[in-house]
């Protein structure tokens, strides 16, 4: 929602955690978020108090390499002093990156065009991959979730990921990029790219891909899966300590202005050619 005081100045703050020892990014009443150690350390430092808007949720145990969120604050502020003195009171497990006064219509949560998430598994067993990467024990067929990730990009309705009991008004989502990358021998990642994702998910989605990739069910079946839209189909949800939100990215307002403009004087040229014919 955009301010209405113009005297408040609305600022986007960068910064990336590790979500081990957290019950999750939004604030919860029996439990200790990101969010609310977040606002806490704000609230501190800026002597008022601060509320944030996440640009997403993410659940218990998973990590962001980078999340965004907003506030908005009445005085002007030296930024690169505030994100210092802010990593200084932060926990370890927190780090803070960037903040940017923006527009007061920009919002962390709505304004973002693009989300990224990654979900890291290996193949072999590793001491220093366990807390952030899924040991699977079991061969998989990497081409043959690829080819899943194919009818992937072709689905608009995720109903068939999407927790039961779950806030969300719409299970559709437009999804851009979907695939499993090789980094070393045994080191995987998925990777998936939409404009919104419902609760569970990235989660999901993984565990039904690798019923595909064990081949405990055909490309066939899969596709019924997401035609049918039933969570009870599809495969178990994956642990959470391998699954990263990994990039956001927004809309610039200018750019889209600059771009409406020129679209707007392209359709005038054409229609004075065509006047002119």
């Amino acid at each position: 929602m955009e301010h209405d005081n113009p005297r408040l100045q609305r600022y986007f703050i960068y910064f990336s955690y590790d979500g081990t020892h957290y019950h999750g990014w939004q604030l919860q009443p029996n439990g200790i978020s990101v969010q609310a150690v977040l606002q806490q350390a704000l609230t501190t430092l800026l002597r008022t108090p601060i509320e944030v808007v996440g640009a997403g949720r993410t659940d218990t145990g998973v990590h962001a390499r980078l999340m965004v969120a907003h506030f908005d604050f009445a005085a002007a502020m030296d930024t690169e002093q505030v994100v210092y003195r802010l990593n200084r009171m932060l926990p370890r497990d927190i780090s803070v990156k960037k903040l940017v006064p923006v527009a007061g219509d920009m919002h962390a949560r709505f304004s973002a065009k693009w989300r990224t998430y990654r979900y890291y598994i290996h193949t072999a067993k590793s001491p220093f991959l366990r807390h952030y990467s899924l040991l699977v024990t079991f061969p998989l067929d990497f081409k043959q979730m690829n080819e899943g990730c194919k009818l992937l990009l072709a689905q608009r309705d995720f109903a068939a990921f999407c927790k039961s009991g779950g806030d969300n008004k719409t299970t559709l989502c437009e999804v851009t990029t979907c695939q499993w990358v090789q980094t070393a021998a045994h080191e995987w990642y998925f990777e998936i790219t939409a404009n919104r994702f419902l609760r569970n998910m990235v989660r999901a989605t993984v565990g039904t891909l690798m019923l595909l990739g064990r081949h405990k069910i055909s490309l066939s079946e899969f596709q019924r899966i997401l035609t049918d839209g039933n969570r009870s189909q599809a495969g178990e949800s994956m642990p959470g300590h391998a699954l990263f939100l990994e990039d956001i990215v927004y809309w610039d307002k200018k750019y889209y202005d600059y771009l409406i403009d020129d679209l707007r004087q392209i359709l005038i040229f054409n229609n004075k050619f065509k006047e002119e014919k």
